[in-house]
């Protein structure tokens, strides 16, 4: 308390201090229409010497939404801007900045308007500062109404930085020019004034006293300040920070807040704690119920408690280690759940399974023995056989199980010797069937051979006479002919027989009707062979 006493007592001793030293031509403009007032006249004291800024600077400012406006036109010198900008760090300095306290945004104009920074860019003075130092004018000309609307419209708005109405913050905007504005300034003054903003209007040198006081809020004499030049500008920070400062009322305590005091313009309004809520007298506060109002961020279950609140978890949940979030309990790990034989956990709960050969029962949680082949789960080619346990695969006669002990492959019967073939069995993709060797005939029932005359089918080389044997055929020439040495073809020697014999004779008869004979019966001979072959032909016809 002694310390808050210390400093009011301090802004008393500066404010005589202002008094005594009336050494810089500074003034407030009076209220009548002047456009220069006379040297002789000074309105207020004269600021300090630079040597009482530190002691300035001990006077804690109420906080602000504070915005400055300053004029950058073609008129406006390049080292007369360096001065301004001195001005703007020196306020800077006297300000107790930061989210909570004063908040500072710059807006530089001239025909155009440029937002140097919000009041939510930066919330310390060193940063300001280098900002403030990187300001570039702008050098055209003066639209200082076009500024005031910026201002209104973009700077003083909540998404650039400014506090909300019921906080009881003040809005405060400094212009600085030093010409006559080429637009209208009175109209959006006049609005920007009805929207709370308190407008501080400073003129230099040739600045229009006039629209000076157009712009400036009531009372215009408390609000209108005027300097010859830009290099006694920066004097004019005493004045601003006296009026800018003032008796810090939740600093000094006298205050009836419960809680927490903040600071306004003209006074103060209580605030509470996070889990309280301010009670209708505005100064004393009540415990908030945060799970009532949702204020909280369990994800399942919000427990009030006597100094705030505490997360819970439904059943089957735990609680993370960020104390408001919940896992689904692992139920199959734990071991808590009623599977006859295989727990499998999900995203909310969990679910039972059978072993292979098993199938769910209708409780969901049991198992019986699942007949494979009855329901046809199975993966066999032919015939499916079920046992305790499983099942396995065997196939139809006439095929053999591969080694995936799926799958049938047709057997191969003439190679296991199961077919009833006399002489030879050929295999077929599906079955099998019978031949003979050669010089044998497969006979009707398609298994058995009989010898197979090889001289009535026709299958022989002789030139004239076949004759069959057991075991083959041998060949013969008719009457009159003699068989060549290659035992198939035949010579004639029947004229050697009519010149030796006398056709008259008997003899000459017999050898006549011999030949006769021959002839008729290897015709015979050859009638039957065709006949064989017909035969054959027409079996054969009849086994495919």
């Amino acid at each position: 308390m002694k310390q808050l006493w210390s400093g009011v007592l301090g802004c008393v001793l500066l404010l005589i201090v202002q008094v005594r030293g009336l050494n810089y031509r500074f003034y407030r403009v009076p209220s009548q229409r002047m456009r220069i007032p006379p040297p002789v006249t000074y309105l207020r004291p004269a600021l300090p010497q630079r040597s009482n800024i530190a002691q300035e600077a001990q006077c804690k400012s109420r906080p602000h939404d504070l915005v400055y406006i300053i004029d950058s036109s073609r008129s406006v010198r390049p080292q007369e801007f360096e001065k301004v900008k001195v001005f703007l760090a020196n306020m800077i300095d006297t300000l107790d900045v930061g989210p909570d306290s004063t908040r500072v945004a710059i807006i530089n104009y001239a025909s155009s308007v440029k937002v140097e920074f919000m009041l939510k860019t930066y919330n310390n003075k060193r940063d300001m500062k280098q900002a403030v130092s990187q300001i570039e004018p702008l050098s055209t000309g003066t639209m200082t109404g076009l500024a005031i609307e910026s201002a209104m419209n973009t700077a003083f708005k909540e998404t650039a930085g400014a506090r909300a109405q019921e906080l009881g913050i003040s809005k405060v905007a400094i212009i600085v020019t030093d010409g006559r504005p080429q637009d209208q300034v009175a109209e959006i003054s006049a609005s920007a004034r009805a929207a709370g903003i308190e407008i501080y209007a400073v003129g230099v040198d040739r600045a229009d006293m006039q629209s000076l006081r157009l712009m400036a809020s009531e009372p215009v004499d408390d609000h209108v300040f005027y300097v010859e030049t830009y290099g006694v500008i920066e004097k004019l920070t005493s004045s601003f920070m006296e009026t800018l400062c003032g008796v810090d009322l939740c600093a000094i305590g006298n205050h009836d807040c419960e809680q927490i005091c903040a600071s306004t313009t003209t006074s103060y309004y209580c605030r509470c704690r996070p889990g309280f809520k301010l009670n209708e007298d505005k100064k004393t506060c009540s415990r908030e119920n945060m799970c009532a109002i949702g204020n909280h961020d369990c994800e399942q279950i919000c427990v009030n408690t006597t100094t705030g609140f505490h997360c819970k978890c439904r059943p089957g949940f735990t609680l993370n280690e960020d104390q408001k979030t919940c896992s689904r309990n692992d139920m199959c790990a734990i071991g808590n759940h009623d599977c006859e034989q295989i727990c499998e956990s999900t995203a909310t709960s969990y679910h039972c399974r059978c072993r292979p050969g098993f199938i769910l029962n209708e409780d969901q949680k049991t198992c019986s023995r699942e007949d494979m082949c009855a329901i046809g789960n199975h993966d066999c080619e032919h015939i499916c056989v079920s046992t305790d346990t499983s099942y396995y695969c065997r196939c139809r006669p006439g095929f053999v199980l591969n080694e995936d002990q799926k799958t049938c492959s047709r057997e191969d019967m003439c190679a296991i010797g199961n077919h009833d073939c006399e002489h030879i069995c050929v295999s077929t993709d599906t079955s099998y069937y019978c031949r003979c060797r050669p010089g044998f005939v497969l006979n009707e029932d398609q298994k058995t051979c009989s010898r197979e005359d090889i001289c009535a089918i026709g299958n022989h080389d002789c030139e004239q006479i076949c004759v069959s044997t057991e075991t083959g055929y041998y060949c013969k020439c008719r009457t009159g002919f003699t068989l060549k040495k290659d035992q198939k073809t035949c010579a004639k020697e029947a004229q050697r027989k009519i010149t030796i014999q006398d056709p008259c004779k008997c003899e000459a008869l017999l050898d006549f009707q011999r030949d006769v004979q021959s002839n008729f019966q290897a015709l015979a001979s050859k009638i039957d062979r065709v006949t064989k072959k017909m035969q054959a032909f027409e079996n054969q016809l009849g086994r495919y």
